[in-house]
């Protein structure tokens, strides 16, 4: 069986590695935008089209549109955005002089923060598997043949929620077919799966890093970024000779810097902020003054409560696998479940331009990070404001679904907290915090 077309860019957090590498950060970034590694999942034709499948009310404005205007509204459902350096093409797509789309890895890690495209934020606005169920229905109408994506697609879950993608288990099912020097194995089974959505980690974070899994179970390396290229038609004498090229898509993200904050900050507010979260926060987030080390601590399940599914689905055999293979030069330095029994701690420069919060992307805004009894049951991002108040996604909140919501692409819309690895719960240490201090840290966040 051929799961081996899963869209790029899903891998990133999977990212290894602590190694320096020599390498070059403009030609790193070229290798993500301008290489396919893997055959293209459809045509121009096919995207210019997708308006034809959408629904009713949407499909009649598309209708009336210009060219133009339709593409705005696709960048708009698929959570697309134009490149900065190229606004003729998305940054989450690698589009050829032919018209051919392959996905790359900002399709995950380039979103849209404050009116601002930031390559290496986390696309809170990818729907992922909308998109690809579009696809695969404009091609159809189209009369067009379906390639294994397609299919895949439509057996192996993407993402239930927009912004978030099942990129766990697409590793586990991409690394099961493999050996460890990364031959494709005849006959290899399926492996078990316990499909659940994640939201991707923001790329400034790297070169503080050495583990960068959320349990850090697997070290940095230029090797390890390639893994989301692991297509059937890629065989390890393509890895090896991509190395190069992943030598410098390394020092591509060990350059990111955070965003800064574009808003107004209380200073005088921020520094009780710095104050108070040095004394409840710093312990396991460290402290940002020049020459602090991120701790890199790694919290026990049981201890912070959040949503345990993450760390259930990546069994002892998944781990094995990918710590055994090239890819981790054979098994350097990869760390049990024993060794890292829960979550990293994640450093928190440039936290306010990474919402929504937690490792399943389960908290909109930091301010309900930092109340977690005001945590919404269910929540849907209304529009691409900025919510200076509270500090993340501006949301509506719900205490249920609303009654009437149907279609599964509107699903995807919402997050619902009370489904399975979607728990908002847990991390409840800011309420050793009094209200003032809260503000107060909350204003310190905007700083780092």
């Amino acid at each position: 069986m051929k799961f081996c077309l899963i869209p790029l860019g899903l891998f990133l957090i999977l990212c290894s590695g602590s190694l320096a590498t020599a390498g070059d950060p403009e030609k790193g970034y070229r290798v993500i935008v301008d290489k396919p590694l893997i055959s293209p999942y459809w045509d121009q034709e096919t995207f210019d089209n997708t308006w034809r499948v959408w629904p009713k009310e949407l499909k009649e404005l598309a209708e009336k549109a210009s060219p133009d205007q339709r593409r705005k509204l696709a960048y708009e459902r698929y959570g697309l955005t134009p490149r900065p350096d190229n606004p003729d093409k998305p940054l989450q797509y690698v589009v050829s002089d032919d018209g051919d789309w392959t996905p790359n890895c900002f399709t995950c890690h380039g979103g849209e923060v404050a009116g601002q495209v930031i390559p290496g934020a986390p696309n809170h606005r990818y729907a992922m598997q909308t998109l690809a169920d579009d696809i695969r229905i404009a091609k159809m109408l189209l009369g067009k043949q379906l390639l294994t994506s397609d299919y895949g697609s439509a057996l192996v879950p993407l993402g239930g929620t927009n912004g978030t993608t099942n990129a766990v288990m697409f590793g586990v099912i991409l690394m099961s077919f493999r050996d460890a020097d990364l031959n494709v194995h005849r006959g290899a089974g399926f492996p078990p799966t316990k499909h659940h959505d994640m939201d991707a980690p923001p790329w400034w974070s790297f070169s503080a890093k050495d583990y960068l899994y959320c349990d850090a179970f697997a070290p940095k390396s230029s090797k390890g970024l390639m893994q989301f290229a692991l297509a059937r038609e890629n065989g390890p004498e393509k890895f090896r000779r991509w190395q190069a090229d992943f030598d410098h898509v390394y020092a591509y993200l060990q350059s990111l810097e955070a965003p800064k904050y574009p808003y107004e900050i209380d200073r005088p507010l921020a520094e009780q902020g710095r104050i108070a979260f040095e004394k409840t926060c710093a312990e396991c987030h460290g402290k940002y003054e020049t020459g602090e080390k991120y701790p890199s601590v790694v919290i026990d399940i049981a201890e912070i409560g959040t949503d345990p599914v993450r760390y259930e689905a990546l069994s002892p055999a998944a781990r094995k696998v990918y710590g055994d293979s090239w890819f981790n030069d054979y098994n350097r330095g990869v760390k049990s479940a024993d060794d890292t029994p829960g979550y990293i701690a994640p450093h928190l420069a440039g936290v306010w331009a990474s919402p929504p919060y937690l490792h399943n992307g389960s908290v909109p805004t930091l301010w309900h990070m930092l109340n977690p009894t005001e945590r919404p049951t269910v929540w849907r991002r209304t529009n691409g404001d900025y919510d200076q108040q509270r500090g993340g996604l501006t949301v509506e909140e719900f205490s249920t679904m609303p009654a009437g919501v149907t279609r599964r692409d509107e699903k995807r819309t919402y997050f619902d907290t009370r489904k399975f690895g979607k728990s908002a719960a847990g991390h409840d240490y800011p309420d050793q915090l009094s209200p003032e201090e809260k503000r107060a840290v909350l204003e310190y966040l905007k700083t780092l």
